[in-house]
């Protein structure tokens, strides 16, 4: 039941109806955010967003008697809360991910993740001097820069299979030739 009638007077008809729904079931609207979060100001929050929301939005379909729809203003506040749990789990790292302020840095890991870049350069300059020049070439194209396999092939002019089966090869001899940095000792 729309109060005043006129589309010219949806602000006003949205603040009388705030009102109504702050005095009359402002509580009812916490005590149903507070069931979601069992955190008083995360429940105050949502309910202060439902508010704002109900003030912006002017929405007549809203509207219920005197006030607005509960139901609606219940599921406005759930559904909240679960998108607010979906955000921040989002953000939690794992433990293995954040930094520690204990952790020293390991100079000897650096240079032996710089000695085998160094190496693997090395190693295709001299692929490219030997048969296998056009699969380094390839090789080197597609680790060194953003393009995928696909790109590559159509920039190129050649199959994706004569790419891929091109970069494997070289990756097979590089494992072969070159000690893995990121290789964890400790297995063997």
């Amino acid at each position: 039941m729309i109060i005043s009638g006129s589309i010219e007077n949806y602000e006003a008809e949205t603040i009388q109806r705030l009102e109504v729904l702050y005095t009359k079931h402002g509580e009812w609207l916490m005590a149903c955010s507070y069931n979601n979060t069992k955190d008083v100001q995360l429940a105050k929050d949502l309910v202060q967003e439902l508010y704002l929301y109900l003030g912006e939005k002017r929405n007549p379909k809203l509207y219920y008697r005197d006030s607005f729809n509960l139901l609606y203003c219940h599921n406005f506040l759930k559904s909240r809360y679960i998108n607010w749990v979906k955000r921040e789990s989002k953000n939690n790292y794992p433990a293995q991910f954040r930094d520690k302020p204990d952790d020293v840095y390991d100079i000897d890991y650096d240079i032996a993740l710089e000695t085998s870049y160094n190496q693997l350069k090395q190693e295709l300059d001299n692929l490219k001097k030997t048969k296998m020049w056009s699969a380094a070439k390839l090789y080197e194209l597609y680790s060194f820069s953003e393009v995928t396999m696909e790109e590559l092939s159509k920039k190129i002019g050649i199959s994706k299979s004569t790419t891929f089966l091109n970069i494997k090869k070289i990756k097979q001899y590089l494992r072969e030739q070159i000690d893995n940095p990121f290789k964890d000792n400790k297995d063997e």
